[in-house]
């Protein structure tokens, strides 16, 4: 095995992992399930905490993936999506640098962490972990769009001045 594809697995791996835990469990100074949902929620990415989740696991098991060189492909998909998602509705609109809060670090990873499967499997399983990420966050982006307009049409507000206070509820 040579040394640099190890270092690489281990370092891009262990880091994602740390990124997922932050998210999860708020480890190594992260803000734990409850900051990371609400979050998600300012940026529309609703519900929050099950976009949390599912980024969070997504890092960190896609990263334990990586780093321990098991089930490539599955790993450069979780991270390529979570990445893809990072980029779709934080940094894309920013530009490219990172100085910017631009998307520059997150190509970086994606490239990297594709260059990883590749080297392990082959170009065409990079490829396809590579569209499988993206499209799974697209598709998971629409699903909860859909949700959100589901959940509004089904919420009909009371109109002015005909709703009951807790107090009057009792009362009558």
């Amino acid at each position: 095995m040579k040394l640099s594809r190890l270092i690489l697995r281990l370092l891009i791996g262990g880091l994602f992992v740390g990124h997922g835990t932050q998210k999860l469990f708020g480890w190594f100074g992260g803000h734990g399930l409850e900051g990371t949902s609400g979050f998600f929620e300012s940026l529309g990415l609703k519900p929050g905490k099950r976009n949390a989740i599912a980024a969070g696991l997504s890092e960190a098991g896609g990263g334990a993936l990586l780093a321990t060189g098991v089930a490539m492909p599955l790993a450069g998909a979780a991270l390529t999506g979570t990445m893809t998602t990072a980029i779709r509705h934080v940094h894309g609109s920013k530009g490219p640098w990172t100085t910017d809060g631009g998307w520059e670090y997150n190509a970086v990873l994606i490239a990297a962490t594709l260059a990883i499967v590749e080297d392990y499997c082959g170009l065409g399983w990079a490829l396809g972990a590579g569209a499988a990420g993206v499209a799974g966050s697209i598709a998971a982006s629409q699903l909860a769009a859909r949700e959100a307009e589901q959940v509004a049409e089904e919420f009909e507000p009371v109109p002015f001045g005909r709703a009951e206070t807790p107090v009057e509820a009792v009362r009558s």
